[in-house]
Order: structure tokens, then C-alpha cells, then sequence
């Protein structure tokens, strides 16, 4: 990995983290080892501020570890306090601490996740898909379902919009529809047994109705985590074409190229002829003007045909 590759890199990573709100995620990664691989973690963290209308480019940072305890993103947040966009992973929850140091950082669920739980026990087709004997579909779980969508729905509408008139629209026409769908929830799950799916999947939400409803206060404040699910996605699917990284070594290099290639991507730059450019411009390059060569400044260069 080489110098230039590095510092591009950190250059990035300062960028994503001065952001007011982040998305957060990791996947695994297997790891060569010596009788058979091990499951290493790539995880990402994604700043793009075009949901509220923010004027700073999109950009992701990856970090890889050899597990996925907590003190992994103790470490990849140290210094950043502001809002982060997860799923409910418990290793993110000492970030969340009132007496953190350098301040809390603000916690904002996402609520694919919370309806994924709710879908699966909705998804009439997918016992079909997978050639399954059908299974019992949940009325409950399909109505959850129905109501969380027309939160999705009600959000559509103002992506993109500044914070001040994204917080206006929530209050008026997206908090009913919350307010409606927890109140119904809590009505719902006072029938149930804890064993029950449904009611799993019900106390999933309630139990972080704070994180939950928490965008309805905030006009920053994205509905999902989709952002870091995206950043991750090609990861899944690369491994079965790449296999593994060769060493923990392999991994962290692994990471610096998953943030240069999908940063390109979030800025609609095409990464091969960025990076190849880069390449080449590079040892004349001012060592002090690197954020010239970044993404979102970095220009294709006009090559003239002298032979015609």
C-alpha cells in the first residue's frame, strides 16, 4: 500500500468524520489462517449529507478488525461526537454513554431493520422462493408492516429538503403516523406472549422508541442505515470471487482500497480511471495539495488527439 494511498485515505477519513451525522455498519470478512480461514470485519462508516440538503460531498471511511468486539468502534469514533445511524449492535452502545469521554454521541435507529423483523414474518412469497412448506403468515406482522411503510412513504416526499423544512413536515405529517403505529404496538404487545415473533420483533422498536423516534426532532436525521448497508453490499458480494484476504495485514489494506474505490462511487466518479489518473499525476503532485486529487475535486483530464 503505498504512501500516497495512505494519506488519501486519512484525508477521507478526516472528511467523514467532521460530519454532523454519520451512518454506521460492518460485515464479515474471511481471513486466511492456517488450517482454514477465520471470519475477520470490515466495518464502514458513511457521511452523505445530501438527505437534508447538505453542500459537502458523500464520502465513506472502512476500517477491517480481526473480531468484532466493541472496542472496535471505540476506536473508529474516538473524537467524533455527533449522531450515528446503526442497527442495534451492542458493541456500539458504550459510544452512547452521557458521561462518554469527549460527549455522547447521539444514537438514531434504523427503521429497515425494525420492519425487516416485522417483513420476514409478513413475506407470504418467500417460503415459495426458497421451496419451503408455506409457512403461517402473520395478520399482526402484516399490518406492522402497513403502518411502518406509510412512514417510508410520508418520508419520500421531502429527501433532499433542508433540515428546518424536512423537521416541519415530519411534525406535521409524519409524527401522527408514529404516534399512531407505537401507540398501536403497545396496545398489540400487551396480548402476547414474550415468546411469540411478533412481539419479539414489537420489542425490538419499543424498547428503543428514543432512538427510534428521534428523526422526528431532528431534520439531519435519515430514516435508515441504507446508506452503510449500500457501502457494505459490494463487500457481500464480492467474497465469493475474491474468497479472503490473505492476513490481517491484507484485511487493513483491504480497507484504505474499499474507501478510495466506493468515496469515487458516492461522488459518480468512475474509481478505475480516477485511481489510474491519480497514478500517474501522482510524483509530480504537490505533497501539500492532495485533497486536490480527492473524488469529488478530482477533474478527468482532456486528452487532445494531436494525430488528426
Amino acid at each position: 500500500m503505498s504512501a500516497h494511498a495512505r494519506r488519501r485515505y486519512e484525508l477521507i477519513k478526516a472528511h467523514v468524520f467532521a460530519a454532523e451525522r454519520l451512518h454506521g455498519d460492518d460485515t464479515t470478512v474471511p481471513v486466511l489462517a492456517k488450517i482454514k480461514t477465520r471470519t475477520g470485519r470490515l466495518w464502514t462508516y458513511v457521511r452523505d449529507d445530501r438527505p437534508f440538503g447538505g453542500p459537502d460531498p458523500p464520502a465513506a471511511v472502512f476500517f477491517y478488525s480481526a473480531d468484532r468486539a466493541g472496542i472496535h468502534p471505540e476506536q473508529h469514533l474516538a473524537g467524533y461526537c455527533g449522531i450515528l445511524q446503526a442497527d442495534a449492535y451492542a458493541g456500539f452502545n458504550t459510544v452512547y454513554k452521557p458521561d462518554r469521554e469527549g460527549g455522547p454521541i447521539i444514537e438514531a435507529a434504523c427503521w429497515a431493520h425494525g420492519r425487516r423483523n416485522f417483513f420476514e414474518l409478513a413475506d407470504i412469497a418467500s417460503p415459495a422462493r426458497n421451496q419451503k412448506k408455506p409457512a403461517t403468515i402473520s395478520p399482526m406482522a402484516f399490518e406492522a408492516v402497513q403502518k411502518i411503510d406509510a412512514v417510508f412513504v410520508a418520508e419520500r416526499s421531502i429527501n433532499g429538503l433542508p433540515p428546518h423544512e424536512r423537521l416541519e413536515a415530519r411534525q406535521n405529517d409524519v409524527a401522527p403516523l408514529v404516534r399512531e403505529l407505537f401507540g398501536w404496538m403497545t396496545r398489540e404487545r400487551a396480548k402476547l406472549s414474550r415468546h411469540n415473533e411478533v412481539a419479539k420483533a414489537m420489542d425490538y422498536m419499543l424498547k428503543r422508541i428514543v432512538a427510534f423516534t428521534r428523526f422526528l426532532d431532528d431534520g439531519r436525521i435519515c430514516l435508515s442505515n441504507n446508506a452503510a448497508e449500500r457501502a457494505l453490499r459490494g463487500i457481500a458480494l464480492g467474497r465469493k470471487a475474491w474468497l479472503f484476504a490473505g492476513s490481517d495485514r491484507g484485511g487493513q489494506r483491504a480497507a484504505v482500497m474499499f474507501t478510495l474505490i466506493h468515496t469515487a462511487k458516492l461522488n459518480d466518479v468512475d474509481p478505475q480511471a480516477w485511481l489510474a489518473d491519480v497514478l500517474a499525476r501522482i510524483a509530480d503532485h504537490k505533497i501539500g495539495d492532495l485533497a486536490a486529487l480527492l473524488p469529488w475535486n478530482w477533474r478527468r483530464p482532456i486528452r487532445i488527439d494531436h494525430a488528426a
